[in-house]
């Protein structure tokens, strides 16, 4: 029977599986949504692994914050996610001096140069990608519709992103007022820029390669 080795990410917001053999080749790679069924989410990315890759073995690690029960349960060793990431651009991106990472309910920075450094958002969600879609919410779309938007934009306004009760605040005078959708959306992106450098790099410069990592930044263009 062929052994695989396989990595599962259960974010706030999206469980990731990926498979790669004894050379690094990725064979299985998917990401998800799972709307608060964590459990039922693994279960659907292993079924479908299975049907690509046939019957096999998997030495599985598992990271992530939703992660922790699941991989006490069933018996899958834990790499904490600051950890799982700093290995992996080690591996992938050697030459990264900062790496900025925003999920659905977490950001973070990671500094390399000068010794590892990692910073974390506190309890709020601001600026992340749960941030992105109450926003889009707010504007009748989704966090697609608003990247779309803010391609045509012409003017940049100041919105909070430290907390989205203060930015709903900000947006709804906009709105009544008649900002447009491109201008709205772009100034939400703009707040999110601010508020990782504010409130995650908290002043220390972010320069050399950067690394954008976290489905917002990957998946919003």
């Amino acid at each position: 029977m062929k052994i695989y080795h396989a990595g599962i990410d259960i974010g706030s917001t999206t469980v990731k599986l990926v498979v790669v053999d004894d050379n690094g080749q990725i064979l299985f790679g998917d990401y998800r949504r799972h709307h608060a069924h964590t459990r039922e989410t693994v279960y659907d990315l292993l079924t479908d692994a299975r049907a690509l890759l046939g019957e096999c073995s998997l030495k599985v690690k598992i990271t992530g914050s939703g992660a922790i029960n699941l991989g006490k349960a069933l018996g899958i060793g834990f790499i904490q996610e600051v950890v799982a990431v700093a290995a992996a651009l080690n591996h992938a991106a050697p030459q990264t001096d900062v790496a900025i990472e925003l999920g659905g309910e977490d950001a973070k920075i990671i500094y390399f140069a000068g010794g590892l450094e990692e910073r974390m958002n506190g309890v709020c969600a601001g600026g992340t990608g749960s941030f992105i879609d109450q926003m889009a919410s707010l504007l009748q779309t989704d966090a697609e519709g608003l990247n779309e938007a803010a391609k045509e934009y012409r003017q940049i306004y100041p919105i909070a992103a430290r907390c989205g009760v203060f930015a709903k605040s900000d947006i709804q005078p906009l709105i009544n007022e008649g900002a447009t959708k491109a201008d709205l959306a772009a100034s939400i992106f703009q707040a999110v820029v601010n508020q990782t450098i504010s409130g995650l790099a908290c002043g220390k410069p972010i320069r050399g390669t950067v690394a954008f990592l976290g489905g917002p930044l990957h998946f919003l263009t």
